[in-house]
């Protein structure tokens, strides 16, 4: 098995990106409409966006991705990152793809002046919290949330 190779997405990854964003709304049991979806990605490319994304290439197939959303802290001068979105083929889980994801947000985070990188995942998802807790603080906040 070759090496995993991170980068940002381009115009011509959409194909390969849309069944990987699918997967992941699956994973979490929701559904978003269509508009919603490419929004999303139109945002990934315009570079006055705050919002970006990367995919993991492993012998020409992406079998990863991550979003990230830099934005403003009142705690902090410099800028923060939000992790919003990260997903790894299920046949590729445990293998490190995850934590490259991880570490490509932190790099390209520390290169782009950010002084954090945070981010949430579900109580349940025991996996993804095994990895988490090796390679980030969990600082004990709780979310709450009222959709509006």
């Amino acid at each position: 098995m070759s090496d995993v190779q991170i980068r940002p997405i381009t115009a011509d990854d959409h194909d390969v990106w849309l069944p990987l964003w699918k997967a992941y709304l699956t994973f979490y049991k929701t559904e978003l409409t269509d508009a919603v979806t490419q929004s999303t990605w139109t945002r990934f490319l315009d570079s006055a966006e705050p919002t970006h994304a990367a995919l993991a290439w492993q012998d020409g197939k992406a079998v990863g991705m991550v979003h990230f959303i830099y934005h403003r802290s009142n705690w902090s001068i410099h800028w923060s990152c939000y992790l919003q979105d990260l997903f790894v083929a299920p046949d590729q889980r445990g293998t490190g793809v995850g934590r490259k994801l991880i570490e490509y947000v932190y790099a390209t985070a520390t290169k782009d002046g950010a002084d954090k990188v945070h981010w949430l995942t579900h109580e349940t998802n025991a996996t993804a919290i095994a990895l988490y807790e090796r390679i980030a603080e969990r600082p004990g906040f709780i979310q709450f949330r009222k959709p509006l």
